[in-house]
């Protein structure tokens, strides 16, 4: 059986939804869909840390269907700027998991996914399936993928 990784970046996905369709990734359609015949070996999901009950009683249905939450505190720095993005967790769990598994499955569309895309298949010969948001993902991300699925239809709420 196929073993797989899957690496969601919440923040991208939520935004890219919701600027897109106005509506929410289906994350239970996205795991049923995702996981069918395969083996999960290791599903993250990277968020932002919130006092929002809303926020954590989502990081708990995400519990729920099985993924592990990794949280971020959000930085609002004095300068008024704010960092809250998770690109380098990914990455450095993105490295380490695809000598253990046959595919990655990454959901963001953030082009700077790509070199990373790139290193797992020439580093360790491995898939990397991209979901992103149709017009929202960054064509040299969709182009480094094995393969490209496209967040619409069944996969939003």
């Amino acid at each position: 059986m196929q073993t797989i990784a899957i690496l969601v970046d919440v923040q991208n996905v939520y935004y890219t939804c919701k600027s897109r369709y106005q509506q929410h990734f289906d994350y239970n359609h996205f795991w049923q869909s995702v996981t069918r015949g395969r083996k999960v070996h290791q599903a993250n999901a990277y968020a932002i840390a919130s006092n929002d009950s809303r926020q954590r009683q989502f990081h708990h249905i995400l519990r729920g269907i099985g993924f592990e939450v990794q949280l971020k505190p959000f930085i609002q720095r004095s300068d008024g700027s704010a960092k809250g993005d998770w690109d380098v967790g990914i990455t450095l769990d993105a490295i380490e998991l695809a000598a253990e598994v046959d595919t990655i499955v990454l959901v963001s569309g953030d082009g700077d996914f790509d070199i990373l895309v790139k290193r797992i298949q020439d580093k360790y010969g491995k898939e990397v399936e991209v979901y992103g948001v149709p017009g929202l993902t960054a064509k040299s991300l969709i182009d480094a993928a094995n393969h490209y699925v496209a967040i619409e239809g069944d996969l939003l709420l």
